[in-house]
């Protein structure tokens, strides 16, 4: 007999394990919560952990909020090694002498701070005629990819024991580690792969309060629940405003409304009884102000 799924929304922050794809981890939340729809924010590689937010139900609405956010990773290198995929995933093809020390490291590390440009690996999700790069490169087939804006905002050196160095990374959407991870270790002159990869921020959210599968999976379902945060927790960053019941209703209907605003751009739209709304779009400045909604929460 099977257990009715539940019509559930808000923001899971999972720890991912290592050896599951996101969408396998995603499946494994969504029947935790024995949710209707859910859905996550940006995919960790299988070998990878760490912070993966899940959206239930109405969230996912708003999930392009954190794909398009900054994220911190702590990333494990094996210098000395590079490998055909740039981690773990194949075996090394290549081993160098190392001669580091934390000094260079730290300096070498600097050289790669601020806005650059960075080429997609082969071995990734991206596609090409709609066949993802990795099922391509399984084949021995390499294809011309178009290089990347990225910025690295911190990259920060943490330990190095023997030939494995630590370092956090603060970096942009669209930004590969494991491509990061190779060009550190040409820099330092010994050649690197990625051995392990821990997603620790996005977005303003932080690992620290994540929970596991098995912690999940210990609790009851009321306590899982109070651990989901509210839609509009995916959009901090995005300045609010809030509409009396008559402007609240009309932009629950998707009417557009006149709004005295200061600036154009996105806003969370709250009501007055504190209940969030959705995104709206507000077009023009002062009286002649507009609010288009962009993304709705249902039943408002």
């Amino acid at each position: 007999m099977s257990t009715k799924r539940r019509a559930l929304t808000g923001v899971l922050l999972l720890d991912k394990p290592a050896g599951l794809s996101s969408t396998s981890a995603l499946g494994r939340a969504k029947w935790i919560f024995q949710a209707e729809k859910a859905g996550h924010t940006g995919t960790l590689d299988p070998f990878a952990t760490g912070l993966l937010p899940i959206c239930f139900g109405e969230a996912a609405k708003f999930a392009r909020f954190m794909l398009d956010a900054d994220k911190g990773y702590r990333a494990t290198l094996r210098l000395g090694e590079t490998t055909p995929t740039g981690d773990t995933e194949s075996e090394p093809k290549q081993r160098r002498e190392v001669n580091v020390d934390v000094e260079k490291i730290r300096s070498v590390l600097a050289t790669f701070l601020g806005p650059q440009t960075q080429i997609p690996p082969m071995h990734s999700a991206l596609k090409q005629d709609g066949v993802p790069l990795y099922k391509l490169a399984r084949k021995g087939i390499e294809v011309a990819r178009d290089a990347r804006a990225i910025t690295v905002d911190a990259l920060d050196f943490v330990s190095l024991d023997g030939q494995e160095l630590v370092i956090n990374a603060q970096v942009s959407k669209g930004t590969y580690i494991r491509v990061l991870a190779e060009d550190i270790g040409e820099v330092l002159g010994c050649g690197a792969h990625l051995t392990a990869l821990r997603r620790t921020s996005t977005g303003g959210f932080s690992l620290a309060d994540a929970l596991t599968l098995e912690q999940l999976e210990a609790l009851a379902a009321v306590q899982r629940d109070a651990h989901l945060l509210a839609p509009d927790a995916l959009c901090p960053a995005v300045p609010a405003i809030k509409l009396d019941a008559a402007a609240s209703k009309a932009f629950g209907h998707g009417q557009v409304i006149a709004i005295g605003a200061p600036a154009s751009g996105e806003y969370r739209v709250y009501a007055d009884d504190g209940r969030f709304l959705g995104i709206g779009m507000i077009a023009g400045a002062d009286k002649r102000a507009t609010l288009t909604a962009v993304r709705l929460m249902s039943g408002n």
